[in-house]
């Protein structure tokens, strides 16, 4: 395996390609994975969904979320919040500031788009139908708990969401395999949705569900009108995606890219102007 350093050496260049990409791959690869995202996020609301025991419920629906940054990461995909290690090659001075912006912008974007998507197609599809229209009923209720927060709450969650992401994205490039990847990857996961903690990609889709459920007169059983006040497209920026978006970046870009960049590349490769280092006497 690759130790703690050289995958802050690695990720140099994996973040410098990045930014490279032409913005309508990057685009491409963003919608996919906000629908592999998406698509964890539905199978993990019907993983527990029929199980009595709320606490055993969330253990198996946390189980379930991990296969959406495995497919994120082996099939090939561009996630806001693992990028948010891309930082790491700014401050390395070989990827522009504006660059990474602009990933992150075009990335986020397309994120949004592919959980919208899958969303759409999942309450279309029926796919919430299940067990009596148990699971949409699960789906909405999840939608408005997630608009209620309050704004530091939100915050908070999110720092210590992607502080788990941008660490399981760490783990699987210590791997050298893909089974130990998906191993890798798999219990930081497991534990910021265990937790209940906030990632904002993951919450485009199911706010989104959430909204697109709620036509369903359905899927509001035991849902009060108190409850959906704020489901809807403004209350899904401004109450949940802002606040969690900022603390996603806090916990990726701070508590694990700056971080690590200190430790183990800060002064690592002093700039020498070309000049061959003086030998002391």
């Amino acid at each position: 395996m690759n130790s703690p350093k050289e995958v802050a050496a690695n990720y140099v260049q994996i973040g410098v390609a990045k930014t490279k990409l032409p913005v309508p791959k990057m685009f491409i690869l963003a919608v996919l994975a906000g629908m592999f995202i998406a698509l964890a996020g539905a199978g993990a609301t019907i993983a527990g969904v029929t199980v009595q025991s709320a606490s055993l419920a969330k253990l198996l629906g946390a189980m379930v979320f991990p296969a959406g940054l495995a497919m994120v990461l082996v099939a090939g995909s561009e996630l806001f919040t693992g990028n948010n290690l891309i930082i790491i090659s700014v401050l390395e001075k070989q990827a522009r500031l504006s660059k990474m912006l602009v990933n992150w912008l075009v990335v986020y974007i397309g994120n949004f788009a592919g959980a919208v998507i899958v969303a759409w197609l999942a309450v279309r599809g029926g796919t919430f139908d299940l067990f009596s229209n148990a699971a949409g009923v699960a789906v909405v209720k999840a939608a408005a708990g997630k608009v209620s927060l309050g704004f530091g709450d939100a915050v908070a969650r999110g720092i210590l969401c992607n502080f788990l992401v941008c660490i399981a994205v760490w783990i699987s490039f210590a791997a050298k395999d893909v089974v130990g990847k998906i191993i890798g990857l798999y219990l930081p996961i497991m534990l910021f949705v265990l937790s209940g903690y906030e990632h904002s990609v993951a919450n485009m889709y199911y706010i989104a569900a959430g909204i697109f459920g709620r036509g369903n007169p359905f899927y509001l059983h035991d849902v009060t009108g108190t409850q959906l006040v704020n489901l809807n497209w403004g209350g899904m920026f401004a109450k949940n995606l802002l606040p969690v978006t900022l603390g996603n970046i806090i916990g990726g870009v701070v508590f694990v890219g700056v971080f690590y960049w200190f430790v183990y590349l800060q002064g690592a490769n002093p700039p020498t102007d070309g000049k061959k280092p003086v030998k002391k006497k």
